[in-house]
């Protein structure tokens, strides 16, 4: 046996850190009553990514609310069993409270929006680490949003927390939010969409940071994404979602090289693909303009 082969086996000896049986999520809209999530059922165990992808609209990102209970109560009825680190969150409407931004944690999709643009970056940080308990006084939630910078790879991290949100960039404000969703130090994190507002180079960053810092914590990952692209660099298991079901679920392998649905190989077709270069695809600027086109 590998030692990939033992991790493997360890953690599924291991109890799930979520464990989601049969949910069910009704909206409540003006046009009536919608079932936007119809039965699902998955289990994340520690160190492991499992994404759930879907085109919008899908009922993905209503999956994660729900898990996390943050969808409003008087438009949202949900029904099943979702146990996480341990602790029945459905049935016991309270214990939510005692789990979320502890042993679970998220990480929002805009980081242009998520923040708050009228406070600093260090007032944020350090409020997000007071309310997990991870430090009590100023000075020592200071100190801990300075490491906790350093360790998403924020450059010279302690200037950065005077700055307010508009003077960091994208990629830096998604960092931002990581680094506050570790304050407590989470076993697992729910990731919505950490990705899609950025461009493709920040993209591959924000992706390693996360395979770094589960491999570093062993903290599972619930990953939300339409781009199959991300999902086959992060994923172990893969559920492809469509008007709230799983269409299809599997290994990332199995998922990406032997689909066995028409949505998800309609998925595959979407991810762009470089092909080879033409020289004769190249532009170029027409004679008739009267320039020569080595000084255009």
């Amino acid at each position: 046996m590998t030692l990939t082969d033992q991790a493997a086996a360890r953690r599924s000896s291991a109890a799930p850190l979520l464990h989601v049986e049969d949910l069910q999520i009704e909206l409540i809209t003006p046009n009536g009553i919608v079932r936007a999530v119809d039965g699902v059922s998955f289990s994340i165990g520690r160190g492991e990514t499992v994404t759930i992808i879907g085109e919008s609209g899908s009922g993905k990102s209503t999956t994660a609310m729900g898990v996390l209970q943050l969808l409003p109560p008087d438009l949202a009825v949900l029904s099943g069993h979702v146990s996480i680190a341990g602790r029945d969150v459905l049935s016991d409407r309270k214990a939510i409270t005692s789990v979320r931004g502890r042993s679970i944690a998220l990480i929002p999709q805009d980081p242009m929006t998520a923040l708050s643009p009228v406070h600093s970056i260090g007032r944020q940080m350090t409020e997000a680490i007071r309310i997990a308990g991870a430090a009590d006084s100023t000075q020592a939630a200071r100190e801990r949003a300075v490491l906790l910078l350093q360790q998403v790879h924020i450059p010279d991290p302690a200037s950065q927390l005077k700055k307010y949100p508009h003077q960091l960039s994208g990629g830096m404000l998604q960092r931002v939010l990581i680094a506050i969703a570790l304050a407590s130090e989470p076993e697992l994190l729910v990731a919505d969409e950490p990705t899609s507002a950025l461009d493709v180079t920040v993209q591959a960053g924000i992706l390693d940071l996360l395979l770094e810092l589960q491999e570093q914590r062993g903290i599972g990952i619930l990953m939300i994404t339409h781009d199959l692209g991300v999902a086959r660099l992060v994923s172990d298991r893969i559920h492809v979602m469509k008007n709230g079901v799983f269409v299809e679920s599997g290994d990332v392998r199995q998922i990406v090289d032997a689909p066995q649905q028409d949505y998800t190989r309609k998925l595959l077709a979407a991810v762009p693909t470089l092909g080879e270069w033409d020289e004769t695809d190249s532009p170029t600027v027409p004679e008739a303009a009267g320039k020569d086109p080595r000084h255009v």
